[in-house]
């Protein structure tokens, strides 16, 4: 049911995102088609449909059960769903355009095999960065709740230690967005990790779930213990690289700086983790 009404704050999040998104998309694919490499063509479309519009897109924008949906939210997810079309017909011509029929009334002649290819327009990456933050972040509340035997109906807190550009990466909006995909009561900023809490990292950024009696203490030591372990082993070889003359001095400098970043953040990790062990 769709309904005159205000668009809500996180629709308006996901439209923007999923906007940028697949301005970006359509930029990489016509560069794998210029370069005929069809297959990554292929595979850019399909992430960009599979993972962003249906994994991401619908679920931010889908209404609670039984409630309808804003009209201009409405509008904007069957036109994104078009250019998908238009993206995918390449690929998939015979339901591509079954689908462009149905999607709404069209004219004679108006076939989507004859109409405009997508153009890309500029995108701000600073929403796609900080979309992927949240995204990483309800994944690894999601693989929580799986670890712990918790229920996706169960409401949950995070709480997000603050760091010197945490409140930038991720505002209040792409907060609430967190909130809806994984079912939290709250998302609260704070110095320092709660008592009694389940902690990952989302890149560098470090998050925690208050847990109290729902988890056995002994087994999340053991969970954080065999996490470090795998750390040090991976701090290991990629100093093995790094002391390398010869990798150092014929490898390319980008990925000489790609593995001095993996050995940074896996670091900033082990030290979190022996907070989070110390603490325990």
């Amino acid at each position: 049911q769709v309904e005159k009404m205000a668009t809500p704050e996180v629709n308006v999040v996901a439209g923007k995102w999923f906007d940028a998104k697949i301005n970006q998309a359509i930029g990489e694919i016509e560069e794998h088609f210029a370069k005929f490499r069809i297959s990554d063509a292929l595979l850019t479309t399909y992430k960009l449909v599979w993972d962003d519009f249906c994994a991401w897109y619908l679920e931010l924008i889908k209404p609670e059960y039984g409630k309808p949906i804003d009209e201009a939210t409405y509008k904007e997810a069957t036109d994104n769903f078009g250019k998908l079309l238009k993206l995918l017909h390449p690929f998939m011509p015979f339901i591509t355009e079954e689908l462009w029929h149905e999607l709404e009334p069209r004219g004679e002649g108006d076939a989507v095999i004859v109409a405009e290819w997508p153009k890309a327009s500029s995108f701000d990456q600073e929403i796609l960065d900080r979309a992927a933050l949240a995204f990483q972040i309800v994944s690894e509340i999601r693989n929580l709740r799986n670890s712990k035997g918790l229920s996706p109906k169960e409401r949950l807190t995070l709480v997000i230690k603050e760091g010197k550009d945490t409140a930038g990466q991720l505002p209040g909006e792409y907060c609430k967005l967190i909130q809806k995909l994984s079912n939290l009561e709250e998302v609260v900023f704070a110095d320092s990790a709660p008592a009694g809490a389940a902690g990952f990292l989302a890149g560098t950024t470090e998050c925690f779930v208050p847990l109290e009696s729902k988890v056995d203490p002994e087994k999340e030591k053991e969970s954080i213990e065999k996490e470090m372990e795998y750390l040090r082993g991976f701090l290991s070889s990629i100093d093995k690289k790094l002391s390398n003359e010869r990798f150092v001095a014929g490898a390319p400098p980008a990925v000489v700086e790609l593995e001095r970043r993996k050995k940074a953040d896996a670091e900033t990790k082990l030290k979190a983790l022996e907070g989070r062990l110390g603490k325990g």
